[in-house]
């Protein structure tokens, strides 16, 4: 037995086993396909996403491997500068194509011990009292304390568990793929200007290396898309059908397509089995949202189900999981349907389009839209208190340095500027930091392992209810 077992290897799953690994945690990753997918469904990570790895002391590989690009725009296309007083230490969104991102994951993942099985498909699961037990293709079993199914929308865990999945299906879909043209770059880029003043579902852009993106609306929704990849010829018929001419396209590298379905799983845990990623919410990509989401599902599961494992987790805190994200993934479907609304080249969509981008010159109005798309608005209910409480701390500047490397040992964090409080009790699961901050203007701030203040003041018995709340029993 296992203490974890993760099912798919995609960026949510592999965040998470690394996240389990820095707990001790002993983790599996069984993942159906035998290789790494070279399709690039997801093009760069916004700003929430690279805090969490900041947090992690892992930004810098990526950093390296992508390039930054301005957030303006990042709401339905609207072309609008980005607001000035963005509330993080990267106000920017890193270009980073998909495989790149699965990459750098997995090595790290590993290196932190995380053992990645692929051709490994799950077929099955039964759970009791003890664990669950997972059926394989082989004919094999394996069996672990917990489950966490992180294995895409058409998630066998899900559907094994019996979880509802409402929402909408597919009523369009669009063909995407990258190869190389024969057509001059600059009228490429002229034509496809043109055509998205009213198609914006249409894009030919470079991808490096001499080769193009292309994204096509489809001519309609295939029943079974798993089972029919788009033909280059396909790919040309619709570039024809919008753009006029195929700009002779050729030897793809690869071919894929994606549907508008919005969908989110009715729970996210059932017993000792969790969902995370794409297996408990999927929509279209506008935005570029999805990628970054079921990461930060990963980063607020891992330290939870950790505790949980290791037994020091108080009584409901796996709970909180469901509680916080699931709300979080809702409006995200919310947002995403609202840009389909304003991207809609009917008239009631044009007309949509040209409102808000009348009110998206007000500076307020532009950055409430953007942090809703980077995830810098999230604030989790934790009852009344302080502003801070419920939301994430941003990488503060410290007289010894910066918060977010005081957190890549994913403990919780108590930073005390005035050195009269204390966490000896739970010395061994928060570590307490005597440091101040011009950034910080409160006396003291209980940080949880996903950077979320969960306390913020200067009395030591309110202190001591709030560690016992999120970080268990004291120990003496």
């Amino acid at each position: 037995m296992v203490d974890v077992i993760v099912v798919g290897a995609g960026p949510a799953g592999v965040m998470l086993a690394a996240e389990l690994r820095l707990h001790g945690v002993r983790v599996v990753v069984l993942e159906k396909e035998a290789e790494p997918p070279k399709f690039v469904r997801a093009l760069g990570m916004h700003s929430r996403t690279m805090e969490v790895l900041d947090q992690r002391g892992m930004l810098e590989p990526f950093l390296a491997e992508g390039s930054t690009h301005p957030v303006g725009g990042f709401f339905a296309g609207i072309a609008r500068p980005a607001p000035e007083r963005l509330d993080t230490s990267h106000p920017y969104v890193l270009g980073l194509p998909q495989p790149i991102t699965d990459r750098l994951l997995a090595e790290h993942a590993v290196q932190a011990g995380a053992e990645i099985r692929r051709g490994c498909e799950v077929v099955g699961l039964s759970q009791d009292d003890e664990g669950v037990t997972v059926s394989l293709a082989d004919g094999g079993e394996l069996r672990a304390r917990y489950l966490v199914g992180c294995d895409g929308g058409r998630s066998t865990v899900r559907k094994a568990l019996g979880v509802a999945f409402p929402g909408e299906p597919a009523r369009r879909e669009v063909l995407l793929g990258e190869m190389e043209a024969t057509a001059d770059p600059a009228e490429i880029a002229a034509l496809v200007m043109e055509i998205r003043k009213t198609q914006l579902w249409f894009g030919v852009g470079p991808a490096g290396n001499g080769r193009f993106r292309v994204v096509v609306p489809a001519a309609g929704v295939v029943e079974d898309r798993e089972a029919r990849t788009p033909t280059l010829e396909e790919v040309k018929h619709q570039l024809r059908e919008y753009a006029g001419t195929d700009f002779g396209v050729h030897s793809p590298v690869w071919l894929s397509r994606f549907g508008d379905a919005t969908r989110q799983a009715e729970h996210y845990r059932v017993g000792r089995v969790l969902l995370a990623g794409d297996a408990a919410h999927v929509h279209p990509p506008l935005g570029g949202q999805g990628l970054n989401l079921g990461i930060q599902d990963a980063f607020n599961l891992g330290w939870k189900l950790a505790a949980e494992v290791n037994g020091w987790a108080p009584e409901g805190l796996l709970d909180t999981y469901e509680a916080e994200r699931h709300p979080v993934a809702d409006a995200v479907l919310d947002n995403v349907r609202a840009q389909a609304v304003v991207m809609s080249p009917d008239p009631d969509g044009r007309a949509m389009r040209r409102l808000l981008t009348e009110l998206m010159a007000f500076e307020e109005v532009n950055k409430l839209l953007l942090e809703k798309v980077l995830a810098l608005d999230i604030r989790y209910d934790f009852g009344d208190g302080h502003p801070l409480l419920g939301r994430r701390m941003r990488d503060v500047a410290l007289k010894g340095g910066r918060l977010y490397e005081l957190m890549h040992q994913g403990r919780g964090l108590l930073v005390d500027q005035n050195g009269r409080l204390s966490a000896e009790g739970w010395a061994d699961r928060v570590d307490h930091v005597v440091d101040v901050s011009e950034d910080l203007d409160v006396p003291a701030a209980l940080l949880r392992p996903d950077g979320h203040v969960v306390w913020a003041g200067e009395d030591q018995r309110e202190l001591d209810e709030h560690l016992a709340r999120w970080f268990g029993a004291a120990r003496t």
